[in-house]
Order: C-alpha cells, then sequence, then structure tokens
C-alpha cells in the first residue's frame, strides 16, 4: 500500500478535517529515539563495568573508551533511522464512519475502529512525551485494552482535537444524550446538569497526596530490591551466596546468636521495636512514593462532556467520562481510614483506563466531598431510609461447613502420616490437631461476620449492596442501567433454598450472593420492570 500525496503534516492550527489523511508530530522521531536509547543506556553501561572489572578485557575497553563518541554517534544515526521510517510510513485518519491507522516499514498493517465500537478517547503522556509536549491518543474500546486504537504521538493540542472531534462524530452532544433518558423508573434520582466548562469538583494537593500515602503502606520496595539484588547481582563486588554460605560454615550466625542471648529482656524489646519501625516507616515512604508519581496533580472537573480527571507525575492521564455512561459506583474505605472518616469513590464505566474499567474520582475524600460527585453522576447515596437486608444464612453455614471440611481432611491426613512416621503419638501431633481446630473456628467466625455485615437493598432508582467488616464496600447501580437480571442456583443452593441473583451490567459485575428466593425474585421483578420501561434505541450509545 503505497503513499499518496495528500498526508498532511499536522502542525499546531490544524483543524481536523474528515476524511483527511493526516501525520503524527516530527517530534514522535525525536521521542522514540530518546526512549530506544535510555533503554539501551543502562544494559551498555552494565556491559561496560563488567567487561573493565575483567583482567581479560579491561584493557581491550580502556583504548575502546576513547572512541567512545564515535561508537555513541554511530548509534545515535543507528537508532534515528528506524524512528523516521516509523514515523513516515504511519498515518491516520478521521472518516464519516470509523478511525483508521496505517503503519508498517515492510509490513504495513492497517486497523479502523468504527465509531458505533469507540467507548471514549483518552489521552496519555509518559515522561519523555510530557517532556516535548506530546501526547498518545488512546481510542477506547470497552474490551479491556484488547482492540484499543493508539495513536502515538501528536501535539498536545491535536490530542485535544482529535478527542473532542471523534467524541462528536461517537455520540453528539450531551444534550441530546441526556434528552434520551426516560424519567420511568428514576423519578426520584436527581439529573446532572451542564455546568460551566472546567467546574472542578475534586482535587488532591501536596498535603492530602502525603496524608494518602501515610494510608497507602505498601512493602513493594523490598520486592523491588530482592529482584534487583538477583538481576544485578554481578555488579556487587562479593557473591551474595558465597558470602552467606561462608557465614553458615563459619558459625556466623551461632556468634550473632550467643550476641542476642547476651541481652537483656529490655533490649531484646528494643530491638525488636526497632524493627517493626524500619519496616512501617519503609512501608510508608514506599506508599507516599507510589502516591504521588501515580495521583500528582489530581483533578476531577465538571465539564460539558462529563468528568474530566487529570493525574499523573510521571505518566500524565487525561480522561473524560461522559455522565450517562456512568454505570454504577464503588464506595470504598479501609479499617484505619475509616476511623479518620477518609473514602475512595470510583466509577464503573464504559470506557477503560489503562486496562482497567472502575475510575476512581476522589481515591481519598471526606463524605461531604464525595456527595456532590455523587449528585453530578445522577445517584445518590443512602440516607437510611432504605430497607437493608441480609443474605440466607444458610448460604454462608454451608461455605463454612464445606471450607471446614476441606481443611479437616487435609488435618486427617497429616495427622495420619505423622503416626505413620513416627509409629505412636508424638507431641508435634496435638499442635496439628490444635491448629487445625484453631483454623476451622477462625473459619466459622469469618463467615459469620460476612453474613452480619453482607447488605442489599433497593429503592425506588438504584440498588444498593455493602460488603465488608474490616474495610467496608458499597455499591450504587441505576436499575434503569442494567441490562440484565439472572438468578442462578446450584444443587446444593437448591436444596437449601438460596440463590445468587445476577446483574448484567456494561463496564463491571454487580451481584447479590445467597440471598433468599422470595428475596432474589422480588429483586428481579422490581428491577426487570424498571429495565422494560427504557427503550434502549433511544438511548446514547
Amino acid at each position: 500500500m503505497g503513499e499518496t500525496s495528500d498526508i498532511v503534516q499536522v502542525t499546531d492550527d490544524d483543524a481536523i478535517e474528515i476524511g483527511e489523511w493526516r501525520r503524527v508530530s516530527k517530534l514522535t522521531i525525536a521521542a522514540q529515539t530518546l526512549r530506544t536509547m535510555v533503554q539501551g543506556v543502562i544494559p551498555a553501561i552494565i556491559i561496560l563495568y563488567s567487561a573493565a572489572r575483567d583482567e581479560n578485557t579491561s584493557e581491550v575497553f580502556g583504548y575502546a573508551a576513547l572512541f567512545a563518541i564515535p561508537v555513541l554517534l554511530l548509534i545515535l544515526s543507528v537508532t534515528v533511522l528506524p524512528a523516521w521510517l516509523q514515523w513516515y510510513r504511519l498515518r491516520y485518519r478521521v472518516g464519516s464512519s470509523d478511525v483508521r491507522l496505517e503503519q508498517g516499514i515492510i509490513s504495513r498493517s492497517a486497523r479502523s475502529v468504527p465509531y458505533d465500537r469507540i467507548q471514549d478517547v483518552s489521552l496519555e503522556q509518559k515522561l519523555i512525551p510530557r517532556l516535548l509536549g506530546l501526547v498518545e491518543v488512546k481510542f477506547e474500546t470497552g474490551a479491556a485494552g484488547k482492540d484499543e486504537l493508539k495513536l502515538a504521538l501528536v501535539t498536545e493540542e491535536e490530542g485535544e482535537r482529535l478527542r473532542e472531534t471523534v467524541r462528536e462524530l461517537v455520540e453528539g452532544s450531551e444534550d441530546q444524550a441526556l434528552a434520551a433518558l426516560p424519567a420511568t423508573g428514576a423519578e426520584d434520582a436527581p439529573q446532572p446538569a451542564v455546568q460551566p466548562e472546567g467546574r472542578v469538583l475534586f482535587a488532591m494537593d501536596q498535603r492530602r497526596l502525603m496524608i494518602f500515602g501515610l494510608f497507602s503502606f505498601s512493602l513493594v520496595i523490598f520486592a523491588v530490591i530482592l529482584g534487583a539484588a538477583q538481576q544485578l547481582e554481578f555488579l556487587l563486588p562479593f557473591d551474595v551466596w558465597d558470602y552467606a554460605e561462608q557465614y553458615i560454615r563459619d558459625e556466623g550466625y551461632f556468634e550473632a546468636g550467643k550476641y542476642v542471648d547476651g541481652m537483656d529482656t529490655a533490649a531484646r524489646i528494643l530491638g525488636i521495636v526497632y524493627l517493626l519501625l524500619t519496616v512501617v516507616v519503609v512501608g510508608m515512604v514506599s506508599g507516599i512514593a507510589k502516591t504521588f508519581v501515580r495521583d500528582w496533580g489530581f483533578k476531577l472537573e465538571r465539564t460539558a462532556k462529563g468528568f474530566r480527571r487529570r493525574r499523573g507525575l510521571l505518566t500524565k492521564t487525561d480522561v473524560v467520562m461522559p455522565v450517562h455512561r456512568v454505570q454504577a459506583l464503588v464506595l470504598s474505605t479501609g479499617f484505619i481510614r475509616r476511623r479518620f472518616g477518609w473514602h475512595g469513590l470510583s466509577f464503573i464505566s464504559l470506557a477503560q483506563d489503562s486496562g482497567k474499567a472502575n475510575h476512581d474520582v476522589a481515591p481519598f475524600a471526606k463524605m461531604d466531598e464525595i456527595e456532590p460527585i455523587v449528585r453530578e453522576a445522577g445517584f445518590t447515596l443512602p440516607d437510611g431510609a432504605e430497607e437493608w437486608r441480609r443474605p440466607s444464612p444458610n448460604y454462608y453455614f454451608d461455605r463454612a461447613v464445606i471450607t471446614a471440611l476441606v481443611i479437616s481432611m487435609v488435618g486427617i491426613f497429616a495427622f495420619t502420616a505423622a503416626i505413620a512416621s513416627a509409629g505412636q503419638l508424638e507431641p508435634g501431633m496435638t499442635v496439628i490437631a490444635i491448629a487445625v481446630l484453631a483454623v476451622i473456628t477462625l473459619i466459622v467466625a469469618r463467615e459469620f461476620y460476612l453474613w452480619r455485615y453482607d447488605r442489599h437493598a433497593l429503592d425506588p432508582a438504584q440498588v444498593l449492596s455493602r460488603r465488608g467488616w474490616l474495610g467496608p464496600r458499597t455499591q450504587i447501580a441505576n436499575r434503569i442501567k442494567l441490562h440484565s437480571v439472572e438468578i442462578a442456583q446450584g444443587p446444593l443452593a437448591r436444596w437449601r433454598g438460596y440463590c445468587n441473583l445476577k446483574f448484567g451490567m456494561a463496564g463491571g459485575n454487580f451481584a447479590f450472593n445467597g440471598l433468599n428466593l422470595d428475596d432474589a425474585r422480588k429483586l428481579r421483578g422490581a428491577v426487570l420492570d424498571s429495565i422494560a420501561s427504557v427503550d434502549f434505541a433511544n438511548l446514547p450509545r
């Protein structure tokens, strides 16, 4: 497939012409070159350092260092040429019915995504493109990233124009979308009104990020250190495993044990406290770093197109979520943060966010900050007037019995194997029996508390689910946005008189497990009445 002469190089002042072939920004060549060189610098340094330490090759590489600049220039030229060819052989077109992308140097590939499959258009900036003022445009299809079309890279202005143009072609104005929503079945749900452009609903400053990071305890840094030590072990001046083996062989751990034995009780307690404090501090620092990198500059705005969320330090994302595509809300918290009044709010939407269906819109907020966002989305928070109902106790009793039986079988097998090996009862076998009983007791207690704190409710416009004891999680779905209702029963559930009620929802999962069969039928009838009242042919895509 050859190039045509009507390809246009994009400039900041160009408008999006329907049916016109265009090229991405020329700065893409620089971004691709820098990214390739950065990816190759670290391996090159490691190879040179390793070779310099080798007696057989250190002198050769000492001479080679004199030619470092010519070699770097050669690497740069070899890197720039493929980047230029990729840029030259890539073109895209915003047509009247689809978005089309053609690329490839030797073998050409052409992809097109019809507008009826595009759920949203988002912008993403990694570090190097962000420094150059470039963005990656993602045409999201709601298929968890499998069929997404990505266009890299265009200028920030071009990305904004592409998003607005494609969104208008996909769904039209928001006023038409809201007008298509029926009033039946949602009389009590407040309908969002179009607000002035860019009204800030929620934002997090550095102080809020710091507090959020303290609650986001993470020990991932230890996994990173261990992984780096394993991969880069050859850079260390000694062999870790040889050193550990020598330490054990020389009975150094016995000396350490004698040193610990020589401490008094207070010193041992202080040592344990110091170790725990070190782990806690490292976990908090890791949580703060992760939070700052992910949520730096977090801002949620209400625009004429919907909810616009921007965040990110190294990788900046800019996502717009149309109001009518918000399928459900998820309100969550943690055991400690709930004591201080902190909660998180996310949307279940048709659009994707880096492969996830849930959009964080207020990851760390107070309830008085969350309530306006919920109202703008057309939902309402539980106000205490709902009739909350628990699932069938038979469901949790059966789960506890089945799990206890499995644990008991494992314990009996271990007990029998121990007797066969020792030929008689040993003190350690008593420990096995006590451990099995303790695990079964914990399982029974867990299922009891799950039953006690698992509740569901139905109001005139919504279905609600609340689960969890330590970190409660509440899901709220609009009844008219549910697609189907299914009652599922296995053999045991049919015998015991309970079932699972599953709601079909685009972009997420919503289910009530272990309901009494009568309750499930009443809920299904009420939700089906709401669904039947909606003419889905008139709803926006």
